[in-house]
This record gives structure tokens, C-alpha cells and sequence, in this order.
């Protein structure tokens, strides 16, 4: 089975690529929805940040108070990183008990749709990267049209951001989205072409437990020995 991490910069487009590859019964893991489950009530993320945090982050029914945990993290560095040592491990657990899922009812491919794939470092578990990407100007222009915020605060929300220009240095495949929703879809299909086209035939082998580790290793090691040699992963043009 290939995995295939899916990422981009915000207002690029993302969302709308990861619902296409739905469209196509291509199976999507979805980090954002893994991080709001991780912290569920009776969750052991849950228990962990109310053991730091304290109960004043959780509502009267018992769930996590989204906007008053964001209000102590906000300007204070050591409590931010505490919550992303707590979530971010429970949520790359929870997406490798997924990918196993899916490798044991022998899907060819699956999608991993994690907007910090880049800054996480979770590309370097990835048998392919796909960055959605657009110009830095449509991108400005889309997300002050979608928040209707003024040119300098969504300036200011991008440059808190890794730039969409270098995360295309990560990818394998780079779906361009500056163009109509048409152009978009060719784009997916032409992007779900080329994996289908690196899992091959051999996908089938991977049910095969020492084939499936094997091939593990070999992916990694291979990204191990570009970032050695380049410090930067191979860019290829979709």
C-alpha cells in the first residue's frame, strides 16, 4: 500500500483536493479530525491536558474548551509546546492505527491529509508527498475574500506560516491550483494517475507482513539518504 501525505498552505486549496480524492473512493485520513477525537472525554489526551492545564479548559459537560485553552496558549511559548507534546504524539498514533487499517483490508493507496505534514516532520513517513500549491498572490487574495479580512492581517496569518514555496521543496507531486475548479479536478486526475502508478502491482504484496516492513524501511531509509545528500527532498513538477 503507497501513503501518501497531502498537505499545503492555508487558502491553497487543500480541503478541496482531499474531498476530490474521496469523490474517488480513495481512502482519506484526516488529522484534523484525528486531533478533535484524541482529546474526546475519556481520552487519555484529554486527561493529560487537564492534569497541566487544570479543569478550567474544559466545559460543564466535560468537553475540551477549545477557545479558553487557546486563550493560555496564545502568548506563552512553554505552555503551547507542552499542548503539541500532548496532541501531536496521540494524533501520529492515531493516524498509523489508521494507515494499518487500511493496509489490512488491502487498499492500494491512502491519503493522509495533514496541514503541518512539512513542520511536523511526518513527511519523512510518507512513501509521497503532494503539496497543493497556488501563487503567494492568489493565495493572499483567497483567504482576505474567504475571511474577509484586510490585506494586512492576512498577510500577517501567512507569514506566521512555512511558505507554500517551500514546502514544494518536499513534494513528489505538486497539484497547481490557480486556476478553475476544471483545471483543478484534471490536475487530481493526473496526481492520482502517477500513484497509482508508483504503488504498481506489487501493492498486493505488501499484505505479506516481512513485504510490507521491507518496503517500510526501504522508503525511509531512501528519504534518510536524500536529506543527507541534499538537505533538501527532490522537487518534482506535477
Amino acid at each position: 500500500m503507497l501513503v501518501v501525505g497531502l498537505t499545503g498552505g492555508i487558502a491553497t486549496g487543500k480541503s478541496t483536493v482531499s474531498n476530490s480524492f474521496k469523490s474517488r473512493n480513495i481512502p482519506v485520513i484526516d488529522a484534523d479530525t484525528l486531533a478533535r477525537e484524541v482529546v474526546q472525554p475519556g481520552t487519555r489526551g484529554l486527561s493529560q491536558i487537564v492534569a497541566y492545564f487544570g479543569p478550567s479548559v474544559l466545559f460543564p459537560d466535560g468537553t475540551l474548551n477549545r477557545k479558553q485553552l487557546g486563550s493560555i496558549i496564545f502568548n506563552d511559548e512553554t505552555k503551547r509546546k507542552k499542548l503539541n507534546s500532548i496532541i501531536h504524539p496521540a494524533v501520529t498514533r492515531a493516524i498509523l492505527w489508521s494507515v494499518v487499517k487500511y493496509w489490512i483490508r488491502g487498499n492500494r493507496l491512502v491519503i493522509v491529509d495533514v496541514p503541518l505534514l512539512i513542520e511536523g516532520g511526518l513527511w519523512k513517513w510518507m512513501g509521497k508527498v503532494v503539496v497543493v500549491h497556488c501563487p503567494a498572490e492568489v493565495q493572499l487574495q483567497r483567504l482576505m475574500n474567504r475571511d474577509e479580512s484586510s490585506r494586512e492581517d492576512a498577510s500577517a496569518r501567512l507569514n506566521s506560516q512555512l511558505p507554500i514555496s517551500q514546502k514544494i521543496q518536499y513534494a513528489d507531486v505538486i497539484i497547481e491550483n490557480s486556476g478553475s475548479m476544471e483545471e483543478l479536478e484534471e490536475q487530481v486526475r493526473i496526481c492520482v494517475s502517477k500513484l497509482e502508478r508508483a504503488a504498481g502491482w506489487s501493492w498486493r504484496l505488501s499484505w505479506l507482513p516481512p513485504v510490507g516492513v521491507l518496503s517500510a524501511l526501504w522508503v525511509l531509509g531512501r528519504r534518510a539518504l536524500k536529506r543527507r545528500g541534499n538537505h533538501t527532498p527532490d522537487r518534482k513538477q506535477s
